[in-house]
């Protein structure tokens, strides 16, 4: 087993006792709560008059099923509003923090954790979405999590794990042009497969990861999960600890900033630890990457053929042909043409504000395609915000897109926010499954967010690096 990685510390220094099944009971840092997770939690300690034994270290917001469009109460689905008014009542009486859309701190849980500073080097983040592993960007261990398991967080501030195994990704060079974390990630999950991970935590590191800001290593932390693995992560550095400056949590206590600061570099993973697996790719070879099928894990560069189920592993091959036919796709076709009908920019994996600006380069001063809806939905009230100071929204209305409110929206479709019979979709999110957008005829493609914009404009699937980036004009 791996021995001196960030991993092995966070996990030993959170261990509380060793349990007659072998897992571990590790105690929780952070637990982070949403609408359509929590309620039945809830419940349960009810049913056993039960408290939530440390409300200061839980937070809540409601991102999946807010409406982006009209976010007036009550709500028009009368699901979403019963889900939201749940919520409330579940905060208020346990005494737990709530980012609700009144206070303009709403968003998706993933992006208001790490912007308001919660998310922390060396902590365990727990919460009731498989995306969690997004907060391992800050060289947090951070677990998506059930509804016995929230119960168990909320009751006792602790939770049952299994240890994995360690997997060090290096991603070595330097990323080019049009490339992104997006990319990066993508790349990862085809050559490891959708379940390659399992039994692991991924450690990223090489140069690539290091170059990259905040807002990229959280895109590749997110989707860790999409290649099985139970969480990813990156060692704090230096760019870690200039966002955290700038957070709620620090702007105005520089003394605690300093006192916390030895602590995250002493659970960086030592130079001589030892892991159970590296894998190397070449990020210098790397190119912007779409997927053609209906898991994360089939995609390519946007100049290579879509593969011959044949040429496949034995075990990928009726997977292969049965998404090619649900995508409409041949072997030895090109993604880039394919033709979309809608443009989504946003979720949990690219809808911050660093995602915003890199495709409003894209779109500055030119036109969606007539034949394409698109729509840009900022991670969080905050990124909404500064967005619209900086005059993006007005970059991405005048161009045509639609700009809604914070929310998850197209990403899983448990709001108004859907994809229609069998359109396609240029998407920023982190899963292509069939029917995961709305429509159980629809068509995902996924893409980083400058490809999402690109394909706005020309309605099909466009190699960006074929548009000339432009600036965006002050507001």
């Amino acid at each position: 087993m791996s021995e001196r990685t960030l991993y092995d510390k966070v996990w030993d220094r959170h261990a509380v006792a060793e349990l007659p099944t072998g897992q571990t009971q590790l105690f929780v840092g952070l637990h982070l709560i949403h609408e359509v997770t929590s309620p039945q939690a809830f419940g349960m300690l009810r049913e056993r008059d039960l408290e939530v034994a440390y409300p200061d270290r839980t937070h809540a917001t409601v991102d999946h099923i807010v409406p982006t469009a009209d976010q007036s109460r009550p709500y028009g689905d009368d699901a979403a509003e019963e889900m939201m008014s749940e919520l409330e009542e579940n905060v208020r009486e346990a005494g737990i923090d709530f980012s609700d859309p009144t206070t303009g701190d709403q968003g998706i849980v993933h992006v208001v954790g790490p912007e308001q500073g919660l998310t922390q080097p060396g902590m365990t983040v727990v919460c009731g979405d498989s995306h969690t592993a997004t907060h391992g960007a800050f060289g947090a261990l951070a677990f998506g999590i059930g509804t016995s398991q929230i119960r168990d967080v909320l009751a006792t501030g602790s939770i049952a794990m299994e240890k994995q195994q360690v997997r060090k990704i290096e991603i070595t060079g330097e990323l080019g042009a049009g490339v992104e974390a997006k990319d990066v990630i993508l790349a990862v999950i085809r050559k490891l497969g959708t379940d390659g991970g399992v039994g692991y935590v991924y450690e990223y590191a090489g140069d690539a990861i290091e170059s990259l800001g905040m807002e990229g290593r959280m895109s590749v932390c997110n989707m860790s999960i999409e290649g099985g693995a139970r969480a990813g992560y990156v060692n704090p550095d230096e760019t870690t600890y200039e966002w955290l400056r700038e957070t709620d949590a620090f702007r105005g206590d520089p003394e605690r900033f300093e006192r916390l600061k030895p602590y995250w570099e002493s659970i960086r993973s030592d130079a001589d630890a030892e892991y159970d697996d590296v894998v190397t790719i070449d990020g210098g070879a790397l190119e912007p990457m779409v997927t053609w099928g209906t898991t994360p894990g089939q995609g390519i560069g946007i100049s290579e053929p879509i593969p011959a189920p044949e040429d496949l592993p034995e075990s990928e091959r009726d997977t292969a042909r049965r998404a090619q036919e649900h995508m409409r796709v041949e072997p030895g076709e090109k993604m880039d043409g394919y033709e979309i009908d809608v443009a989504f920019l946003g979720s949990c994996t690219n809808a911050r504000l660093a995602d915003l600006r890199r495709a409003a380069r894209i779109v500055t001063g030119r036109e969606v395609h007539s034949d394409v809806r698109a729509m840009v939905v900022p991670g969080s009230q905050r990124v909404q915000a500064t967005a619209e100071e900086e005059g993006l929204k007005d970059v991405f209305t005048e161009a045509g897109f639609e700009w809604r409110n914070a929310g998850c929206s197209m990403c899983l479709g448990m709001n108004e926010d859907q994809l229609e019979g069998d359109e396609a979709c240029a998407s920023s999110s982190n899963r292509n499954f069939v029917g995961r957008q709305g429509s159980k005829d629809g068509r995902t493609v996924l893409m980083n967010p400058r490809m999402v914009a690109a394909a706005a404009l020309k309605g099909t699937v466009t190699d960006v690096r074929e548009i000339e980036e432009r600036e965006v004009p002050t507001a």
